[in-house]
């Protein structure tokens, strides 16, 4: 049977962790005298940390060995308490009167999607806003990775934890130990998101929009606190935005290698190489398309660039609205958000990394079908790619697309048009946040009913968790039958 008491002290550590980070935005509101808003977050801080607490004092698990099965049922049971909370200040202050609202505002916000449902983002709060993108922030490399950096935990038992809620479809450790290997992830997430801030700030933008923008870019979300999003903003600021958004898309494990001084490793990865090759042609196509608009090449460079890396790398910003670009130019922008970013990142999205590989499987099945006696095996980076590894993405690329297609089936019950719809469910599913036509980027997803509202919500949280938690965690079997430890296992 699942180790029901084991999963629900985790999430009571989770509750308390999230009633401490709301202490953030708190102090925010307090700076700006925002009282409605200090309301709000004291009271969200007191109920959630009082559950957290009762939860972690009084449930005590028989043992707290993690298998597979709890791994997936911790990470999808977290993200979901995780979100029914973290709405809270929004619907307790007004500023987002329907709960349901509130409850997709900020899984759009754990998940770095970026949707948002705020017609007039600027009326909010300066509290408001801050937990909006730092609920970014703690959503890019994970809460639960967050856990088991700061809490004393049996590193050991964690792997599938972090296999669950990383993205990616081979995750590893950096050094031997799990919880070693969270700390050096967050050092380096951390050590990013305040050189970002450093350089915004020198770029002459307020503290304020210094601090929202890097927590957003962090996590690779997008929300913005301005109708504009980062139109307005200077071209200097535009530029380090753009940077920073292709390094929260590269994988993790590529900054470590760089600390250890391996460059040559760095330098041939597969993964890196492909993935700039597509942003630099992208942005090639763009910009030629939208030349004739802003008629100077600097501008068109710089705002083609912008939007190749905001939805390649799934933040969500814009420089500029591209409902009103060419076809050609939407067209790959429409792609890029089905290929997203690199594993091992923040960023969203299928992956690179699965998009080589499918690639790779399709092209060795079309070899093997002319010449059916040959062996060939799939490689990346020098190294055979073992047959579940493929079979696993081959898989998950059929979960994915099912998703799409099932998510789009259900809003488009709604008045709106095609381009709307399927853009939406596209955009939702990769983590992606603005779409095309109504949900473009400086329009909102506030049109859409309670119920469609509901299914853009779960598939937020499909996509981020990469359908696997979620769907296991939803299944009964998961919990009301024995799991077969030895096919599980514990994790080295």
């Amino acid at each position: 049977m699942m180790n029901r008491r084991m999963i629900l002290k985790r999430v009571g550590q989770m509750l308390v962790l999230e009633s401490i980070l709301l202490m953030l935005p708190l102090i925010v509101s307090i700076i700006y005298r925002e009282w409605s808003c200090v309301t709000s977050f004291s009271a969200t801080i007191g109920v959630t940390a009082a559950l957290g607490l009762l939860i972690v004092l009084f449930i005590k698990p028989a043992n707290e060995v993690i298998y597979a099965r709890e791994g997936f049922a911790i990470v999808a049971s977290s993200w979901v308490f995780l979100s029914l909370f973290g709405a809270l200040p929004f619907f307790i202050s007004g500023e987002i009167p329907n709960y349901i609202d509130a409850v997709f505002e900020t899984v759009s916000g754990f998940t770095t999607t970026g949707a948002t449902l705020v017609a007039d983002v600027e009326a909010m709060s300066h509290g408001m806003l801050f937990w909006r993108s730092f609920t970014h922030w703690i959503g890019g490399m994970g809460v639960l990775v967050l856990i088991m950096a700061i809490v004393p935990t049996d590193s050991g038992r964690s792997m599938h934890i972090m296999r669950a809620e990383m993205a990616g479809p081979v995750i590893g450790k950096l050094v031997p130990k799990i919880k070693d290997t969270a700390k050096i992830l967050y050092i380096l997430y951390l050590a990013l998101t305040v050189l970002e801030f450093i350089f915004l700030l020198a770029g002459g933008m307020p503290l304020y929009d210094s601090a929202v923008h890097s927590l957003g870019t962090a996590g690779t979300g997008g929300f913005g606190i301005k109708a504009d999003s980062f139109g307005s903003y200077s071209p200097y600021l535009q530029w380090v935005v753009i940077v920073f958004m292709y390094l929260f898309s590269l994988n993790f494990n590529l900054y470590y290698m760089l600390i250890l001084k391996k460059f040559i490793p760095v330098i041939k990865n597969t993964e890196l190489i492909v993935y700039t090759a597509v942003v630099f042609i992208s942005t090639v196509i763009i910009t030629c398309s939208i030349y004739p608009i802003y008629n100077d090449a600097h501008d068109s460079i710089r705002h083609s660039l912008f939007q190749v890396l905001s939805i390649s790398s799934t933040s969500g910003f814009s420089s500029a609205d591209f409902n009103t670009w060419p076809s050609i130019a939407k067209a790959v922008l429409f792609i890029l958000m089905f290929i997203g970013g690199c594993a091992g990142s923040t960023a969203g999205g299928l992956k690179m990394i699965r998009v080589m590989l499918l690639s790779k499987t399709v092209r060795r099945d079309i070899g093997h079908m002319l010449h059916p006696r040959s062996v060939s095996a799939v490689k990346l980076d020098g190294k055979t790619v073992d047959q579940n590894t493929i079979q696993s993405v081959s898989a998950y690329f059929a979960l994915y697309v099912f998703l799409i297609m099932t998510t789009f089936f259900f809003i488009s019950f709604e008045p709106f048009d095609l381009e709307t719809n399927f853009s939406a469910a596209v955009s939702c599913v990769n983590n992606v946040g603005p779409g095309f036509s109504i949900v473009g980027p400086m329009g909102s997803y506030a049109g859409y009913s309670d119920i469609s509202t509901i299914v853009l919500t779960f598939a937020m949280l499909f996509g981020r968790l990469e359908i696997y938690p979620l769907l296991l965690a939803l299944s009964p079997r998961s919990w009301f039958t024995r799991s077969n430890k030895r096919k599980f296992g514990k994790a080295n």
